[in-house]
């Protein structure tokens, strides 16, 4: 009788047990995540998923993937999603269009852009000048890449559409396929694609949009004014979050960074996957911290104005919030 008894107490301590780890995870705080591309570049964002960050700050992230910053945009206006990490320029146009419930920004994750210029021969004495009456296969405009792209150009001089035509026609996904058919004699291309292409010898990264357009906000966070106001606390816990991936890659090699996110980019090599990771950090490409600062958001905005797709800066703290980076700062060190 003893033995049943004690076998039905730890069935009984089990059960109790499980049940206290379901309820647990019933407390996450749902919250869809919406990301413009699935990149490398995005690399804390993963490492915030992985380490179990957005968990100890109470939230269950649930993520989708756009494949394009118009896309992400709509579908956050859309209610599709809480919180989209696209680059700053749709909350800056919803803005301009008048919307009530517009996209304020919140978080920034990446301070530089994230595309190589590729060319189809090795050049290690490339100049901005090689360009000139050539074809280089761009993005879409009023994008973030497309932008940056021709900012670069610009402020050395080359005018795009008169020393420089650039293909801007093509899906995001599409531009690696096209080069490699023949088509352009330069590509924009994010990574992994332009380091597989190296290692395939069927391309060279010549230079660094990252490098060449200088600090920008490149990729934060946002959601809609309803949400911020509705769910402080899901956006203080989220950039709480954030902040220490932040903190974490800031302290950790390429090779522990890449052993961490292996898994969400299966396709790619591992090699690969540290080269990647070694370019973003020599290049600054991941913030510190998520402050969005005033001056290189307005910096950005230049950009956006020289692309011709934004008439006059929009005033920085309607469409910018600072509060939670600011706290989050302060409250983990």
């Amino acid at each position: 009788m003893k033995k049943i008894s004690v076998f039905f107490l730890v069935l009984l301590l089990l059960s109790v047990f499980h049940c206290q780890v379901l309820s647990a995870e019933n407390d996450l705080k749902p919250v869809r995540l919406i990301e413009v591309v699935h990149s490398i570049f995005y690399a804390p964002q993963y490492i915030a998923m992985e380490k179990g960050f957005f968990q100890d700050e109470g939230l269950d992230i649930e993520l989708f993937t756009a494949w394009g910053g118009d896309k992400a945009a709509a579908s956050l206006m859309a209610g599709s999603g809480d919180i989209a990490l696209i680059g700053p320029e749709p909350s800056i146009y919803v803005f301009e269009q008048g919307a009530k419930d517009f996209i304020v920004n919140f978080a920034q994750l990446t301070s530089t852009a994230g595309s190589f210029l590729v060319a189809r021969e090795p050049m290690p004495d490339f100049k901005w000048e090689d360009v000139i009456n050539k074809k280089i296969i761009g993005n879409r405009p009023g994008g973030a890449p497309q932008m940056v792209l021709e900012y670069s150009l610009k402020e050395r001089g080359i005018i795009p559409g008169e020393d420089v035509e650039i293909i801007t026609n093509l899906d995001f996904t599409a531009n690696a396929g096209a080069f490699l058919s023949g088509r352009g004699d330069f590509v924009q291309l994010f990574e992994p694609a332009a380091s597989t292409l190296e290692a395939a010898g069927q391309g060279y990264a010549v230079a660094s949009f990252g490098k060449a357009g200088g600090n920008v906000p490149y990729t934060v966070y946002m959601a809609k004014v309803s949400f911020l106001k509705d769910n402080p606390e899901i956006i203080q816990r989220f950039t709480n979050a954030i902040y220490r991936a932040q903190l974490w890659v800031l302290k950790h090699n390429p090779e522990e960074i890449a052993e961490l996110i292996g898994s969400y980019f299966e396709e790619t090599s591992l090699d690969i996957l540290i080269r990647v990771i070694q370019r973003y950090q020599e290049q600054g490409s991941w913030s510190n911290n998520p402050l969005i600062e005033k001056e290189i958001f307005e910096h950005y905005e230049e950009i956006i104005i020289m692309a011709g797709e934004l008439a006059e800066k929009v005033d920085y703290k309607m469409v910018v919030n600072t509060e939670f980076a600011r706290k989050a700062i302060e409250i983990i060190k």
